[in-house]
């Protein structure tokens, strides 16, 4: 049975992307546009793996971390990180919102900074989710 991926991205030229990498894969992928709607998606499509933009217009990638990482049921899910944004700026974001809420959030399994060959995103899928 072939696994289900979330790509969790506003860039219709990158969902596209990584779709394609998915399919020729064999994976399942599922779509969403922003944060609110990747939530909605986990939520009703329980995915394997979410692949995950940090910024976006509507429900940023870091909200989404922070709440799948938090969440004793959803925490289980792999997270790959796949942003245009440095991993240095991205764990100052979570710092920040470690100041307002308390507690810190763990490292993404998997951070990877656009752009990225094809075979280089299959590698962190597989080793995440076989």
């Amino acid at each position: 049975m072939s696994k289900k991926v979330l790509v969790v991205d506003d860039d219709p030229d990158v969902r596209s992307f990584v779709v394609t990498v998915l399919e020729e894969n064999e994976y399942i992928p599922l779509v969403a546009h922003d944060g609110v709607e990747g939530l909605e998606m986990i939520e009703k499509q329980s995915p394997d793996l979410v692949i995950l933009d940090v910024l976006m217009p509507r429900g940023s990638g870091i909200r989404l971390y922070r709440h799948l990482k938090t969440d004793d049921v959803l925490k289980k899910i792999p997270v790959i990180m796949f942003t245009g944004i440095a991993l240095r700026s991205f764990l100052k974001s979570q710092k920040a919102l470690d100041e307002f809420k308390g507690g810190e959030i763990p490292m993404p399994d998997i951070y990877l900074e656009k752009p990225v060959e094809p075979e280089e995103l299959v590698a962190a899928i597989e080793k995440k989710i076989g």
